[in-house]
């Protein structure tokens, strides 16, 4: 069962780390960027799935995928006392994140927009993001759960 919840942290950083978005962050990437990127990849999927699957899988995954985090920044050599304020940080961030997508199909496309720049601390070309975030949900939706437990996966949206 770990093996589920690790391909699906992986899927989820190979969708973080494509190029294409943060060269329309307009700055070269950041661990913080990156976060966030991250972060709204899991609570879009957070969001689809959740319908389909039991809430208890879903809480095993979000306890796994913060514990991942705590151990990159672990290994990036961040003090316990660094690590438990960011830990709280990103927790709360990624709450903020999960308000909104939660409310995703109801927002006007500027309010879409104006999500993104809400998040990162310096200009983006946020009408790309609210079209790929858009073009990803719909990749969710038409495909399961079990679809990112097999293994990492070319996303083609």
């Amino acid at each position: 069962m770990k093996d589920h919840y690790l391909n699906i942290y992986n899927n989820l950083i190979k969708l973080t780390r494509n190029k294409s978005l943060f060269e329309k962050l307009n700055i070269q990437d950041s661990f913080y960027d990156r976060m966030i990127v991250f972060f709204i990849h899991f609570a879009f999927f957070l969001k689809i799935y959740k319908k389909d699957e039991n809430k208890q899988y879903l809480q095993k995954l979000y306890d796994f995928v913060f514990n991942q985090i705590d151990i990159s920044l672990q290994e990036a050599g961040h003090g316990d006392t660094t690590i438990n304020k960011k830990m709280k940080n990103y927790v709360s961030i990624f709450h903020s994140i999960i308000k909104k997508v939660d409310y995703w199909e109801s927002l006007k496309n500027e309010e879409k927009t104006n999500f993104f720049s809400t998040f990162f601390e310096h200009s983006i070309e946020s009408s790309y993001f609210a079209e790929y975030f858009e073009k990803y949900r719909n990749f969710l939706t038409n495909n399961t759960l079990n679809y990112f437990t097999k293994g990492v996966i070319n996303h083609k949206f």
